[in-house]
């Protein structure tokens, strides 16, 4: 008898912190809510990073068969795709230090000096000619190395998505705020959109890509001129653009 009294105590406090939780008042509440929109669209530009490096004990050596193999690079490159931006950069010239031993016991170390010579420089080439990117890179890699490729999106097609992004991002800020009036017990028609920040977030960093860092490269030596490379394959993909709005709503 005792366990279901208690039992029925519990239930009474619990209807009563119910109903008592239903009956807040919520008048002049002032809710921020934040909501967020997203658009796809498939890659329409590629940003691909060709280099080249050679080494040799004679440094002016080096530095004029990088020179060679970059002009004949860059021409290949205007032929095979004349629409494609061009610009060269992260030429450097390290030296090549032989390998270090022990030195027995009371031997003085003697100053290092180079072996050879390590000089390259790379090459970004920007296209919306994804068509012919293949062949493009084809072509240059009879010459040059393929460093990386970015896919992403034209600058003018991100300035036509943002119509899209405002909309979703709006839409869904929309459909947040009749949930939280829902929950609310309150109508939509209560709710009063006070302040629409679409750059609260924090996010203001603009969709660029980071620039390819500048490496040595150690791999395998470079081909030779008269090398004929075989079409590579790539896929562009997609890129998602997002917004986030954080939105105040002041209900009457």
């Amino acid at each position: 008898m005792t366990v279901m009294k208690s039992i029925l105590v519990a239930a009474a406090a619990t209807v009563a912190l119910s109903a008592q939780a239903q009956t807040l008042p919520t008048s002049g509440t002032l809710v921020v809510v934040p909501a967020f929109g997203e658009v796809k669209h498939v890659n329409d530009q590629v940003v691909a990073t060709l280099a080249v490096e050679e080494q040799d004990k004679d440094k002016a050596a080096a530095a004029s068969r990088v020179n060679q193999k970059m002009n004949k690079g860059i021409a290949i490159v205007k032929q095979a795709d004349p629409s494609a931006a061009l610009k060269s950069y992260g030429y450097y010239t390290y030296p090549v230090y032989p390998e270090e031993r022990p030195l027995p016991a009371g031997a003085v170390a003697k100053p290092r000096l180079p072996t050879a010579w390590r000089v390259g420089q790379y090459l970004e080439v920007t296209t919306a000619n994804l068509a012919t990117l293949p062949k493009t890179v084809s072509a240059a890699q009879g010459v040059l190395t393929l460093n990386g490729l970015n896919f992403g999106l034209k600058p003018e097609t991100i300035r036509l998505l943002d119509d899209q992004r405002i909309a979703a991002t709006y839409k869904n800020l929309n459909e947040r705020v009749a949930a939280i009036a829902k929950a609310m017990g309150r109508n939509v028609s209560d709710a009063v959109l006070d302040t629409v920040d679409f750059e609260g977030s924090g996010n203001y960093a603009t969709e660029s890509r980071p620039a390819a860092a500048p490496m040595m490269m150690r791999s395998a030596k470079m081909a030779e001129d008269s090398s004929v490379v075989a079409e590579p394959s790539f896929e562009p993909g997609e890129t998602t653009l997002d917004m986030r709005v954080v939105g105040k709503v002041k209900f009457k």
